[in-house]
């Protein structure tokens, strides 16, 4: 009998009351900010990176998790009775970190040969950031209680990856200037003009839809977008930054344009935040291929 446990890690930005109600095990990643290095999720809340990096002049930098930590996870788990660990990662073409998780396999194996008949380890590529991924993990914890099998929940995750996309607006260009994806010169014309630029991330792929003019018309031209990339009746999530009053509102215009409410929240975290700020609001949904 299969005894399934589900893993991820934390640029999913489930909630730590998310990760204990649905017994999800959660790989933290570590930032550095100046001289100061910390684990997201452990050391300090959403709310206080984000007040850290509005007050510094440098840009975050994310590590990726390392092959000792999966090494030391993968052993936890089997050593805690379960046949099967299906770890959904980061997007791969953004992070090593996926990379790291099939180097850690694979060592793993050559340490406990024996485990490879009664321990199996899946890897998921989410492709992407966010709920795009925190979403799925949840729903795929609340079937393996239902009795889902590994299958089960492997279909489940093709599926959702193969056509999920975050939309989201940035209410500025601060961030987007400091990792360099706009150049100084740019971004200054643009904060002038008020320009607020709409992306879109899917297949790990970041597009700019849309540059729309003043805070008012962010969220109407994402639910624009969303009107027509959704497959309709499909789940969708809304993903918020520091306003909950703007993802509140994203949520009842989508709420109305659909005719159905958003399925949860997802706050973005230190992983997400480095590199867009905390000054965005989006979804995350289903779309046609």
């Amino acid at each position: 009998m299969e005894k399934i446990k589900i893993m991820t890690d934390s640029a999913c930005d489930i909630s730590p009351e998310q990760e204990k109600e649905h017994d999800i095990k959660i790989m933290c990643f570590p930032i550095t900010l100046g001289d100061k290095g910390f684990m997201e999720r452990i050391d300090l809340t959403n709310e206080q990176f984000y007040e850290m990096i509005e007050a510094s002049e440098e840009l975050p930098k994310t590590a990726q998790v390392t092959v000792p930590r999966f090494e030391e996870a993968y052993k936890e788990v089997m050593d805690e009775g379960y046949t099967d660990l299906i770890y959904v990662s980061i997007a791969s073409k953004g992070s090593n970190t996926n990379a790291s998780a099939h180097m850690a396999r694979d060592n793993f194996y050559e340490e406990y040969p024996e485990a490879k008949d009664k321990f199996r380890i899946h890897i998921v590529d989410s492709k992407n950031y966010t709920g795009v991924y925190g979403y799925p993990v949840i729903q795929a914890a609340i079937k393996v209680s239902k009795g889902a099998s590994v299958a089960d929940i492997l279909a489940y995750y093709e599926d959702w990856f193969s056509c999920a996309e975050v939309h989201f607006g940035c209410y500025t260009l601060k961030y987007v200037k400091r990792s360099g994806r706009v150049s100084c010169a740019a971004a200054f014309v643009g904060e002038l003009m008020g320009l607020r630029p709409v992306i879109k991330i899917a297949d790990a792929v970041s597009v700019t839809e849309a540059k729309v003019r003043g805070d008012k018309a962010v969220i109407p031209k994402l639910a624009e977008i969303a009107a027509d990339r959704i497959i309709p009746q499909t789940p969708y999530v809304i993903i918020q930054g520091g306003s909950k009053e703007r993802a509140d509102e994203m949520a009842a215009v989508l709420t109305k344009q659909f005719g159905y409410p958003p399925e949860g929240y997802f706050q973005i975290g230190a992983a997400v935040a480095s590199n867009v700020g905390p000054n965005i609001v989006g979804y995350v949904i289903k779309a046609h291929k």
